[in-house]
């Protein structure tokens, strides 16, 4: 066990209440009793309240006045915070700035040992981030406060390839960080029905004086997933769809915005997927075709035929040209 592990350990054998022999800590540690007292004096520097009496009655233990503990973590834990800041600045989290706040103020309670420990366990990884407009992230900040207040807004968003923008109310149910892209969903008041806004296309945002209720069950995620079930082509027999490949092959297809809700099982070399007929039928054959051969049909055996005879199409058509 790491040293830093080590007395954590101790900590919490201590803030039982118990009163312990360095024998006995030692034995349970698995390690000196010479070097429990140097976690004593370390523990000490660092505000820990730990007293060592010799004698008879002797032993090693915490002042009651230590009624709360402070924040200790082991090198790993604080490595997953440190990373996780990375992805969370990555990402564009609106909150990103005090986070960092947090992690700095765990780092200053930290011994310069730890300290490089630490700086050694963080140095490997590095979260490359996509360029993001400046604006998004305040007006992150006022989504989520609207969505905690329950308050209505008023939209000023540009569509897709859409010259002007329009105006609309709405009513923010939530946020989603979904490939690379923040999402509110909401209730449009012009279409009267569940909307999802790509929050860098908002090109201004206000909060109104009125309020609405959010359902109390609601869920961002659920949402996507329902949207993904009903853009299905139609109700029809569901059927299993196995693809080997390369996996990094594997990787782009089951990342593929509408697919990837019908993963079903994932190993390095295949892909299954569950689809109803009709949606197989009319989009699968133009997507798949898109790979080559860096992928392989296992089944079903009507998929095979469909990217065949779209092959047979696509080789009669070239053919044509050069006659």
């Amino acid at each position: 066990m790491a040293k830093w592990d080590n007395m954590l350990a101790m900590l919490w054998m201590l803030r039982s209440g118990k009163k312990l022999t360095a024998a006995q800590i030692a034995d349970s540690l698995e390690i000196s009793v010479r070097t429990v007292y140097r976690y004593i004096d370390a523990l000490g520097a660092s505000g820990v309240p730990v007293v060592a009496e010799s004698g008879h009655d002797g032993g090693v233990y915490i002042l009651d006045s230590f009624s709360e503990t402070p924040l200790f973590f082991n090198t790993l834990e604080l490595k997953a915070l440190v990373d996780a800041y990375k992805f969370a600045v990555g990402a564009g989290y609106p909150y990103a700035k005090e986070l960092e706040s947090a992690l700095k103020k765990v780092e200053n309670g930290l011994h310069e040992e730890q300290r490089h420990d630490l700086s050694l366990h963080t140095s490997g990884l590095d979260v490359i981030a996509p360029s993001r407009a400046p604006s998004v992230v305040p007006l992150l900040r006022e989504l989520e406060q609207a969505v905690k207040d329950g308050r209505t807004v008023h939209l000023t968003y540009r569509k897709l390839n859409s010259a002007q923008a329009d105006e609309r109310d709405a009513d923010p149910y939530g946020l989603a960080y979904d490939r690379s892209e923040w999402y509110v969903v909401a209730f449009c008041h012009q279409s009267r029905a569940m909307r999802t806004f790509r929050v860098d296309r908002i090109a201004a945002l206000k909060l109104t004086d009125t309020c609405f209720e959010r359902p109390e069950q609601f869920s961002v995620s659920d949402y996507f997933r329902s949207q993904a079930e009903e853009e299905r082509e139609e109700d029809g027999p569901l059927t299993v769809i196995r693809i080997e490949g390369e996996p990094d092959t594997l990787n782009k297809l089951c990342s593929n915005w509408h697919l990837r809700h019908y993963l079903t099982e994932r190993t390095d070399r295949e892909a299954r997927f569950l689809l109803d007929v009709p949606s197989m039928n009319k989009y699968l054959p133009k997507y798949l075709l898109s790979f080559g051969t860096a992928i392989r049909i296992r089944e079903p055996l009507a998929l095979k035929l469909l990217l065949q005879d779209r092959a047979r199409e696509i080789s009669r058509h070239y053919m044509d040209d050069a006659d």
